[in-house]
């Protein structure tokens, strides 16, 4: 995609009903699994402020439980039941206006999601009785110790179900609105109203899970109308001092009776009739075990763009746009009118800085998020995330780094991603670094994951303009020995040389001729699941698991990146 410094639509102003936002760019709702029994606490705290500091328009927080514990799917999210939460609230909303930014608390019940009612031997709220099964033979493919993690959350219970009786239908419209009033109390500037991703108003919303036959099923207008009178309830109590935003399916995906692209627009038409202010457009893979990346975590770049233009033809309120929004993307969706806002997310947690950084001009200085889906895994287990290029990411109370006090020198061996990073912080602190490493080139073995995990050259390419743009001095094609090291004479030696892989219990991995092809580098379907060697004890051609040796000789500029046709598109 090509690169542009000119973001003047995506850092324009915006406004969502009452609420004036200073540019259109917009943190969704990533689960950070830190509060304590539902109330919010200061590493909460700390992660949103960073982010609203960054120049992030719009902070929303992860989805808060409106019924806590009732309906949540974690002990770890925000509360909005109990007054007892109104203080970490109003906490959150000081630190993320006194950052410039605004506050959005995104609320839900998470209907048949709600993992804790399992846990607390509830049934789960539900439109209707499921009568399906979801495929879960993907799970084959996780270790033991992921098993036994998501199973602990619900400590091996089954759910069970209730159907949603009119008493429960008013209940949440009630619960809904008196979460929205905590909200206002505690000085937040919006409420997100989450209708999709299969919680309880998505629900009631697609065709596949809403088998009822009175005033809440049946057509879409009665599929809609328990979001509607949620929407309305809301608003009436919250008037003007506060936005409400829908989030809704701009389409799902997986199974017959998804919600589709047409009923959403419709869906969204009502809803603004409601009184909704702006709309928010992701999408759902129905079963987060076999298309999770179509959805809400979705692998394309800018996967529901055309999703929300679509929905724009039929609304007037703003629309938000959702998945992989990269910036270029999301100045050349708001600049053609396809979208009003942009969401970022996990690009927000990998570089919280990302809004002053293009507005300073100098997009070049985002940290890259590398689509790697570390950070989402956690969820699963109902862990707090991490990141693979933002190693604060959750634990921002440690940011900023002091300037030193005493500038040391500092010897980094191995010119790899670690050994780059550990240069960067130093340098940034002050230190004298110098990179060495025996290859004739930076990145170590991120530069070959590039063959088959295209976002890793991002972080590649962002590592090599930090190393220039700070001034870092790299010796390449050196092999460090003790001479050089007493040569130089630094204060400290990091040594970033790498991991040692096993070769791999198959024949001929031991063979010197042949070459090992392994799941660590190639990346390959075929090569995780029956791993092999290229060689003089490699497989006849016909029964050969890989077609072809790992090895690949160094790309030159501009020529094309070779490629697998077993590589995946995600790492």
């Amino acid at each position: 995609m090509a690169r542009t410094k000119n973001f003047s639509h995506l850092l324009s102003e915006g406004r969502i009903g009452p609420m004036t936002l200073s540019n259109r760019i917009v943190m969704p709702a990533m689960d950070l699994n830190v509060c304590v029994d539902g109330e919010i606490h200061q590493e909460d705290i700390d992660h949103f402020a960073a982010r609203a500091a960054g120049g992030t328009g719009l902070i929303i927080t992860g989805a808060s439980a409106i019924a806590f514990p009732v309906g949540a799917a974690s002990t770890k999210e925000p509360g909005l039941s109990d007054d007892r939460f109104i203080p970490g609230l109003t906490a959150l909303a000081d630190a993320v206006h006194a950052a410039g930014s605004k506050l959005c608390v995104q609320s839900t019940h998470h209907g048949k999601i709600s993992r804790i009612d399992t846990l607390q031997d509830r049934p789960l709220l539900v439109p209707s009785v499921p009568d399906y099964d979801l495929d879960m033979s993907a799970m084959a493919d996780n270790t033991m110790d992921e098993l036994k993690r998501m199973g602990a959350v619900t400590q091996g219970k089954k759910p069970s179900y209730h159907a949603a009786t009119l008493d429960d239908i008013a209940w949440l419209i009630e619960t809904w609105t008196d979460a929205a009033v905590r909200c206002m109390k505690a000085g937040v500037d919006a409420i997100e109203i989450h209708c999709a991703h299969g919680y309880v108003l998505s629900g009631f919303l697609n065709r596949a899970d809403n088998k009822r036959t009175d005033q809440y099923g049946g057509t879409l207008e009665n599929r809609a109308r328990l979001a509607c009178e949620v929407i309305a309830s809301v608003k009436a109590a919250v008037g003007d001092k506060m936005a409400v935003i829908v989030r809704v399916a701009g389409e799902e995906f997986g199974q017959e009776g998804a919600l589709t692209l047409e009923e959403s627009c419709r869906a969204a038409a009502l809803f603004e009739q409601a009184g909704a202010d702006a709309i928010h457009v992701t999408g759902w893979g129905r079963n987060p075990f076999s298309n999770f990346t179509d959805g809400p975590l979705p692998n394309k770049v800018g996967a529901y763009a055309s999703q929300a233009a679509e929905v724009k033809k039929h609304v007037s309120v703003p629309v938000i746009s959702v998945g992989r929004m990269l910036p270029e993307v999301a100045e050349k969706g708001i600049s053609d009118g396809s979208f009003d806002f942009a969401a970022m997310g996990r690009q927000l947690l990998a570089d919280p800085d990302l809004a002053n950084k293009i507005k300073a001009g100098t997009p070049e200085q985002v940290r890259p998020c590398i689509n790697c889906y570390v950070c989402v895994q956690e969820n699963f287990w109902d862990d707090t995330p991490i990141c693979a290029v933002n190693p604060p990411l959750g634990n921002e109370g440690i940011l900023p780094l002091e300037p030193t006090r005493t500038a040391q020198g500092v010897l980094v061996v191995g010119a790899g991603p670690a050994g780059l990073e550990t240069a960067r912080l130093l340098t940034l602190r002050g230190h004298k670094v110098t990179v060495i490493d025996k290859a004739d080139r930076l990145g170590g073995t991120l530069w070959f994951s590039t063959l088959t995990t295209p976002d890793n050259e991002r972080l590649l390419d962002w590592l090599t303009n930090e190393v220039k743009r700070l001034g870092i001095q790299v010796r390449l094609n050196t092999e460090v020995t003790p001479a050089l090291v007493k040569e130089i004479g630094p204060d400290h030696v990091v040594v970033a040389t790498g991991a040692r892989r096993p070769r791999p219990d198959v024949p001929g991995a031991s063979c010197r001729t042949c070459t090992p092809v392994t799941p660590s580098a190639t990346s390959c379907w075929v090569a995780r699941r029956r791993p092999t060697a290229v060689g003089c004890c490699a497989p006849s051609a016909s029964s050969a698991s890989s077609p072809a040796s790992p090895r690949a000789p160094r790309r030159s500029a501009g020529s094309p990146r070779p490629s697998c046709r077993w590589a995946r598109t995600s790492s």
